[in-house]
């Protein structure tokens, strides 16, 4: 199967520009309320930035939206200590090496669930999905299975949908531009009474610079709350990314025939009640549904590969606030899920899930923050994994200075591959123990006075052990048990508001990355990358900015030979600009990888090269 042509790309467009100007009608035409930021997924529960332990990045859709970020893969590719590379152009499968952890050891939370296991790949949408103007993105760093459970290694990637605040309002924009890119997007906010909603959607068409490379993509989210009364408030949410790839492969092989298809849904109910003084509980029922599907045309016959990954969760909390200066929570996830997978390892397996927690947070002085953490979770496949955590922070200097460190244990689960799967050269091995961690950081922050920005820096070490490998030396191949690794380095992280006009960014991250048991450097992590960003205010509704991102010194696998090999450097720039040509409408450009650099994320696939795009956004 092609991919859609270009009307019916542009159909879609068309599509949401026509609901957009509906929901506006609807809604109204105010401007969204703006919200002091907080931290939810260092703990489970809100806590302002200058308290928290962990280290946490917290990304804003506004401020993703004024440097014109759409995409999830480049808005995490941002984050210090996440290195991020993709196979291909936009839409192609993409990897997230947090710390260096591999990237199915960092779990990705989607509105309170668990979106991803060594069983359900995040890959594909990492490498096409959008960022709505409705999520918040937060990354806590290191281990954090403690609250979240397995994979969480290298850390967790929580993407989330925000309340509706203040008066209703609603926007529409419309983007073209190179590589025949056309792409719409919608949204709309707001509370009336008790209710209150959030919703957006995004839908597109490009056909990258490879023969058969073509992609499009829908994107949709929406949140709805009722305030009941004053103890009970109840809501739900539902997420749809739909993205279909034409994959040449690499640049080796350019298939010009296979197609790769995700569907991918997830809904959740939930609600929050104060049973008590001081009492408070919020529950989560929720599901997804994935579908996944690889066809491969060929003389030879048409080879397809169908993958169906189904979960259904129940995450439920409760939070005492009653004792002095300490805050208990604790909580219980119950959680099925079922594999269906007719490609290799033919796998058709369910696991059920049963898992509790309890942290403590505790201010044992004046400026001085605490928390300890515990958590036991118990598969039906291969057994019980307990994890456990520490944090502190101490603020000094009126609170402008944090001292800040953290120690946890973590796990990543044996998949049904690694545990059941069966073909003519490979068998599971059902002994497998989970993978394990322990991971620390130290590091400090600095916040500038009146909101002016944040200095941090941040040393971080983790172990790793029991890792899963193939045994070679078996027939037929198996898996066993037996690699350790470190990844250890710096994080360095800033932003400054040099007066009202200008905006500066810049993170870099140090990272040694080793396999222990073969003395070789662990493929794909940079000993060095860089990201920088600087936007102005130029008046008159005039802003424009410049981005740079450096990766130096890492290897990878030759897509043609298998051989090790020393992968390029590269630094590509980019440059956008706006104009609020009045109220409502605003004018926007944006150049990608502007200096026109030529290099491969992946070795054998290529990125794009030099692309101009424009557009304009309407509120309403």
């Amino acid at each position: 199967m092609k991919s859609f042509p270009r009307w019916r790309a542009l159909r879609r467009v068309l599509f949401v520009l026509v609901s957009a100007r509906s929901v506006s009608a609807l809604f109204g035409q105010a401007e969204p309320e703006s919200l002091e930021p907080f931290i939810t997924s260092a703990t489970r529960t809100p806590l302002a930035r200058q308290t928290v332990g962990s280290d946490v990045d917290a990304l804003t859709s506004a401020d993703l939206a004024r440097r014109q970020i759409t995409s999830l893969a480049q808005a995490l590719g941002g984050v210090p200590g996440a290195p991020l590379f993709a196979s291909g152009a936009p839409g192609g499968s993409a990897s997230l090496f947090l710390r260096g952890a591999n990237s199915n050891q960092t779990l990705f939370l989607v509105d309170g669930l668990r979106f991803s296991d060594p069983n359900t790949d995040y890959n594909v949408f990492l490498g096409g999905a959008c960022l709505g103007a409705c999520d918040s993105l937060e990354v806590a760093h290191g281990p954090q299975s403690t609250l979240y459970g397995g994979e969480a290694v290298g850390g967790v990637v929580s993407l989330r949908s925000l309340r509706g605040r203040g008066a209703p309002a609603a926007r529409v924009a419309v983007e073209a531009g190179s590589f025949g890119t056309l792409q719409g997007a919608l949204a709309a906010q707001g509370e009336q009474g008790g209710w209150a909603y959030n919703c957006s959607a995004q839908g597109g068409h490009t056909d990258n610079a490879r023969p058969n490379n073509a992609f499009d993509s829908v994107n949709a989210s929406v949140r709805l709350d009722r305030t009941l009364n004053a103890r009970v408030s109840v809501g739900g949410t539902a997420r749809w990314f739909r993205g279909i790839y034409g994959d040449p492969g690499d640049r080796h092989t350019n298939d010009p025939d296979n197609e790769a298809r995700e569907d991918n849904v997830l809904a959740t109910i939930f609600a929050d009640a104060t049973l008590a003084q001081e009492l408070t509980a919020h529950v989560v029922l929720g599901g997804q549904d994935r579908h996944f599907v690889s066809e491969n045309p060929s003389p030879f016959g048409r080879q397809v590969t169908d993958v169906r990954n189904r979960r259904a969760v129940l995450d439920a909390q409760a939070t005492y606030a009653g004792f002095e200066r300490q805050r208990l929570t604790a909580g219980v996830t119950a959680e099925e899920n079922h594999t269906r997978n007719d490609g290799f390892g033919n796998i058709d397996r369910r696991q059920s899930l049963l898992a509790f927690f309890v942290q403590d947070e505790l201010t044992p002085a004046e400026n001085v923050f605490l928390t300890a953490g515990l958590r036991s979770d118990d598969f039906d496949t291969f057994g019980r994994a307990t994890t456990g955590r520490l944090t502190a922070a101490w603020l000094v200097a009126h609170r402008a200075l944090k001292f800040r460190g953290s120690y946890g244990t973590g796990f990543r689960s044996p998949s049904f591959l690694d545990l059941y799967g069966q073909s003519a050269f490979y068998v599971g091995n059902p002994r497998l123990r989970p993978e394990r961690a322990r991971g620390w950081d130290g590091g400090l922050d600095y916040y500038f006075p009146g909101g002016g920005g944040t200095l941090s820096a941040t040393w971080f070490n983790t172990d790793y052990t029991d890792l899963v490998v193939y045994d070679f030396a078996a027939f037929p191949g198996t898996v066993v048990n037996v690699d350790r690794a470190r990844t250890r380095g710096l994080e360095l992280n800033g932003s400054w508001k040099l007066g009202p006009p200008t905006e500066i960014r810049l993170g870099y991250t140090y990272l040694e990355a080793e396999n222990l048991a073969a003395h070789t450097r662990l493929l794909r992590r940079p000993r060095h990358s860089l990201n920088a960003d600087v936007l102005h205010e130029f008046g008159s509704g005039f802003t424009a900015g410049a981005g740079v991102a450096v990766v130096a010194r890492r290897q990878d696998v030759d897509a043609a030979t298998f051989a090790t090999v020393n992968a390029e450097d590269y630094t590509v720039v980019r440059l956008y600009a706006s104009w609020q040509a009045s109220p409502r409408l605003a004018i926007k450009a944006r150049v990608e990888n502007a200096l026109g650099e030529k290099y491969e994320p992946v070795n054998g696939y290529p990125a794009l090269g030099f692309g101009a795009y424009g557009g304009v956004e309407w509120r309403f």
